[in-house]
């Protein structure tokens, strides 16, 4: 398997390495039109060979892994599969939902693998949490935080929220096993005024009721990746940056008190901490290996091209949402048309929603398809 890694920036580089790591990868094939960044891979090993573009690169290779800026996601991508290329694209999968309806369209008109790089899908503490809710040891859930904060990685052809947000948007649709009902989005433009670097989105689950709040930032001077899950009986937070129990149960509630119709105060229940066992393994290279599988076995990818459909058309919403200032409903119904680099500073067109009504944007309803965590662990340890 000759692999491609077209972009070598921050994501890439990594991809570089991961790739260079699996047994059945006889070759990886750097793509990028810089000259010091194709100097920096040829000497550090054998088996990778250098292009400053695709088109030259692709006879080299039987698969690409896309992770140029997202505006350019879904051309490349595109290029890619018309060469007969299996395909995984860095999230946000595309920057609109027309173009990520086309990319799936087009690889299954060939029988390619389409795969979307949602890593925290192959994150073995992710894949906990979610069994913690489907056990029912949280009891009802009553909403999620997410918050994803850092200072500085500024991006030029897209916002926060469409830099950011791809990532809690895919770990809240996986822990529930669904997509978010409607869209509610904040942003402002601080310190960057032609992008919005800090915002949130609400998300109604509805299906759930369930209600999830994204927090993102590049202005913040604490890096943050941290999930919190608060439900009837117990809560659990998740936080990426700890290197020890990067998951904990807290035996945390709180409850009306019921004896009481016309005060009712509440009642608080203070347990304590516990921190499951979790075999960590580097979820990129968990992620590289499934898509690697997927193609020599055909079988479909976890992050497929409708979960990445559904993360783009949630953050379309939100871009939506942002113009108008109020909610935007994904009720199945026709999307409207979208441009290629939402940066939410659009002049809003077409007819406006009616002021405090919610207006209406189309969405694939999720229901997760492919692996199990599970199989997931198990294909990884066949492609080693």
């Amino acid at each position: 398997m000759r692999v491609g890694v077209v972009g070598c920036g921050y994501w890439g580089s990594k991809h570089v390495r991961v790739l260079q790591q699996i047994p059945v990868v006889s070759e990886v094939v750097v793509v990028d039109p810089r000259p010091e960044r194709r100097a920096e891979f040829i000497p550090s090993a054998s088996g990778i060979t250098a292009f400053s573009d695709l088109t030259s690169a692709l006879p080299r290779m039987d698969a690409a892994v896309i992770a140029v800026p997202p505006t350019e996601h879904s051309r490349i991508a595109l290029q890619a599969i018309a060469a007969g290329k299996h395909v995984l694209v860095e999230k946000p999968m595309t920057t609109s939902t027309a173009s990520a309806h086309r990319l799936i369209e087009e690889a299954a008109a060939r029988d390619l693998t389409l795969m979307v790089g949602h890593t925290f899908e192959y994150n073995a503490a992710v894949w906990k949490l979610r069994e913690v809710i489907e056990s029912g040891e949280l009891g009802e859930i009553y909403y999620i935080d997410t918050a994803r904060l850092n200072l500085g990685m500024y991006q030029t052809d897209v916002n926060v929220l469409w830099d950011l947000a791809p990532h809690d948007i895919s770990i809240i649709n996986y822990l529930l096993g669904s997509g978010a009902r409607s869209v509610h989005a904040w942003g402002a433009r601080l310190a960057d005024f032609s992008q919005e670097d800090v915002g949130g989105i609400r998300l109604n689950y509805g299906d759930r009721s369930v209600v999830a709040q994204v927090h993102v930032s590049w202005l913040d001077p604490c890096k943050v990746r941290r999930v919190t899950v608060v439900g009837s009986q117990k809560m659990a937070v998740y936080d990426d940056l700890v290197d020890q129990e990067r998951l904990r149960i807290y035996d945390k509630s709180v409850a009306p008190v019921q004896d009481d119709v016309r005060n009712r105060p509440m009642s608080y229940r203070y347990g304590g901490i516990s921190s499951p066992y979790i075999q960590m393994q580097e979820p990129l290279r968990v992620q590289d290996e499934h898509f690697i599988e997927c193609i020599l076995s055909g079988r479909r990818p976890r992050t497929d091209g409708e979960s990445g459909l559904a993360v783009v058309q949630t953050l379309e919403a939100a871009a939506l949402s942002l113009r108008r200032g109020t909610a935007i409903l994904l009720d199945g119904q026709e999307a409207p048309a979208a441009k290629e680099a939402p940066t939410g500073k659009e002049a809003p067109t077409g007819k406006e929603a009616p002021t405090g009504k919610p207006a209406l944007l189309s969405s694939t309803h999720l229901a997760r398809k492919g692996a199990s965590h599970k199989e997931v662990s198990r294909t990884t340890e066949s492609t080693r």
